[in-house]
């Protein structure tokens, strides 16, 4: 017997298992191709969508910012005293009004902030008066809402104007 023949190699001096094992190999690379592939193109889909989102909420916060100081000019209107029965039907509409713009907002995740009796956070607030920290009132509290504060997700629209309490 040959020395350089061992018994499990035949006559191919091993060429038998070679083709086996870089097909093998071949098979496994390309697998990983494949899941390297469909991950990448996971993430761009998950990236894609959550631009398309952030985009979407910016044109909807530049849209609301245009149409809430009618909002403001509304609730300062339905704040004010009613003047008689001839103004009635007025209040009644200037009511419906501002209840329809603010479905409309509503539907469009817009969402008012509540902010009287929480801690004072530049992030959501803007402090324009100051109160003495009385009645119960802790330093830092807000106090009172000047102007309302709206937000659309996580995203601030505008900031509330607040009053807030110090020591």
């Amino acid at each position: 017997m040959d020395k350089s023949m061992t018994p499990d190699s035949g006559p191919g001096g091993g060429d038998a298992r070679d083709p086996l094992t870089a097909l093998q190999q071949e098979r496994d690379e390309l697998y990983d191709r494949l899941l390297r592939l469909t991950a990448d193109f996971d993430n761009y889909r998950k990236r894609t969508e959550r631009e398309r989102r952030d985009l979407s909420e910016a044109v909807t916060a530049d849209i609301v910012r245009d149409v809430l100081p009618a909002v403001d000019d509304m609730e300062r209107a339905l704040a004010a005293p009613a003047g008689g029965d001839a103004t009635l039907p007025y209040r009644r509409g200037v009511e419906l009004i501002h209840r329809r713009l603010l479905d409309v907002l509503r539907a469009r995740g817009v969402e008012p902030l509540e902010v009287v009796g929480q801690a004072f956070d530049p992030n959501w607030h803007e402090a324009v008066a100051h109160d003495p920290a009385t009645n119960g009132h802790a330093d830092g509290e807000i106090t009172a809402e000047l102007r309302r504060g709206y937000r659309i997700g996580q995203r601030l629209v505008r900031a509330a104007q607040v009053k807030v309490a110090k020591a």
